[in-house]
């Protein structure tokens, strides 16, 4: 499955987390599944101030 992510990054975080929450043990997971690129969604949310924390599987 190839997801169509919303190309605002707040609303990107917003989708990513409810999905991180919801369905997936961790990032990798959820970029596998999803058919998307993991360093591609660390920059875009790290442009924008968020980084991705391990402990509480979650972009912060």
């Amino acid at each position: 499955m190839n997801y169509d992510l919303p190309k605002d990054p707040v609303i990107l975080l917003g989708t990513i987390n409810m999905k991180l929450r919801d369905f997936y043990d961790d990032l990798n997971a959820l970029c596998d599944d999803l058919d998307i690129d993991y360093d591609m969604i660390s920059k875009v949310l790290g442009d924008a101030g968020y980084f991705y924390d391990e402990v509480t599987n979650q972009f912060h």
